[in-house]
């Protein structure tokens, strides 16, 4: 949709959006227009979160808001369910439901996710969400899917679960029944000396059950959300500590890569590894694979990654943040920053990142496409920048629409909003708007047990010698 039409359609929203734009309020006043803003957006988003969720209980992959009424796509996946159910805990952390609301609402998603087939212990890439069966042809073209158990995807399932859990201990025994077959270790390939390329220690991207193959990549980058499966078996000891430090900060500096890392090896609990950093406009950083926002930070929405090496982790995110801004407002002068996969504007859907603090050589480029979502992820490191691009987003394109939240994309330089809202990006907005507003909220079982005992012992020993 052309920007033209939506400002026609939702001014009252823009309006109401611009007064989180004020610079001459005093601070006192400032900060409740802006907390009371926040609230909306997630509010808001929450609305559209629902209107994804099916009878059967569980949230579809996408909504169409073109119409008078959102449309929802007919799959979901194992990402999309893990994001409405922390969505839920949120809400009702927010005061957006009630608490008895918040326990129907998990209680129904873990029913639905009870019923659904899976292999290995994990759930399938892609289900109907209204009936909860395993889709074998794509509902969009008729294309064949086959049955694929994906790591990463699995691993946003399983957080939403231990939030869900956590917030309502009702729901103990039941999530953790239906996590006592979920071993980590199925898409671990132990570290061989001998052989490290074919045995990395690292976890695959994932298995297909009708040839009961492996993916021929792992996930060897360790600033990709990923890490998220990395953890959870970490905290949970189904892999070993050693994994973590079998990920690569940057790729070894004679292989091809985006640029020659600077850096040294070291020796970390016995690993030895290359620790590397790569420089972008003077500033020192830990590269994704591809330079986009939610591969660094999402998985900080959960894990308190910066509080628990705050020299390393806690740098990179906000020096990753400031490479986008600066990407955007100063290298590309689009006026706007965000990067990061999202709904193609004009309809589909692509990898959108800022190429240069990306691994890949054929890395993912900002192409003018923002997505309100990366600022979000932003918002607990660079608040007042986040708010600021998002006011901004709103109000020069109209892609808030009024009662659901932000739609999923914009082409700055085109003017071209998306139809669509993304139950993943949905999700990430709702996460990142709690973290902000109640920090804390949703890391509960992140910061306790095994991470604690596992996890958080690794991350203080974290040096990327960037600091």
């Amino acid at each position: 949709m052309k920007r033209r039409t939506i400002l026609t359609a939702g001014a009252g929203a823009t309006a109401a959006l611009a007064l989180g734009g004020a610079t001459a309020t005093p601070a006192s006043a400032r900060s409740r227009t802006t907390t009371a803003l926040l609230h909306r957006w997630f509010r808001d988003t929450y609305a559209s979160i629902e209107a994804m969720h099916t009878d059967f209980g569980l949230a579809a992959d996408k909504i169409d808001v073109s119409g008078a009424e959102p449309k929802r796509s007919v799959q979901t996946s194992p990402t999309n369910i893990g994001c409405g159910l922390w969505s839920t805990v949120a809400a009702a952390g927010l005061g957006v439901i009630s608490r008895p609301t918040m326990r129907k609402r998990l209680a129904g998603t873990v029913s639905a996710v009870e019923k659904l087939e899976r292999a290995e212990g994990f759930w399938f890439n892609w289900y109907d969400a209204g009936t909860g069966e395993v889709l074998t042809e794509w509902p969009e073209s008729g294309d064949v899917v086959r049955p694929f158990l994906s790591s990463v995807d699995n691993a946003w399932l399983v957080t939403g679960l231990r939030i869900a859990a956590a917030a309502d201990p009702a729901l103990a025994g039941r999530v953790k029944a239906l996590l006592a077959d979920a071993d980590w270790s199925f898409y671990y390939t132990p570290y061989d000396e001998s052989d490290p390329a074919q045995h990395p220690g690292q976890l695959k991207g994932g298995y297909w059950t009708d040839d009961d193959t492996f993916t021929g990549h792992w996930y060897g980058a360790l600033n990709t959300e990923p890490r998220m499966a990395s953890y959870l078996g970490i905290g949970d000891g189904s892999l070993p500590g050693e994994h973590y430090w079998r990920t690569f900060r940057t790729m070894l500096p004679e292989w091809e890569q985006e640029q020659v890392p600077e850096g040294e090896y070291v020796t970390v609990d016995g690993v030895r590894l290359f620790r590397g950093h790569y420089t972008y406009r003077g500033r020192k950083l830990i590269p994704t694979w591809g330079g986009s926002m939610f591969e660094a930070l999402m998985v900080p929405l959960f894990v308190p990654e910066g509080d628990w090496a705050p020299k390393a982790w806690g740098v990179t995110h906000k020096r990753f943040i400031r490479s986008q801004i600066e990407h955007g407002l100063e290298e590309e002068k689009y006026g706007y920053w965000g990067f990061s996969p999202a709904n193609i504007p004009s309809g589909g859907y692509s990898e959108y990142g800022v190429d240069a603090i990306g691994m890949t050589v054929d890395g993912y480029f900002s192409k003018g496409v923002v997505t309100p979502h990366a600022s979000v992820l932003a918002m607990q490191f660079e608040p007042e920048a986040s708010v600021r691009n998002l006011v901004k987003i709103a109000r020069d394109f109209g892609a808030y629409h009024d009662g659901l939240g932000f739609r999923d994309s914009v082409d700055v330089r085109e003017g071209t909003v998306s139809d669509y809202m993304l139950a993943l990006d949905q999700g990430m907005v709702a996460a990142g708007l709690a973290q902000v507003l109640s920090p804390g909220l949703l890391q509960q079982p992140f910061r306790s047990g095994g991470f604690a005992r596992n996890v958080r012992p690794l991350l203080a020993k974290e040096d990327f010698g960037i600091a």
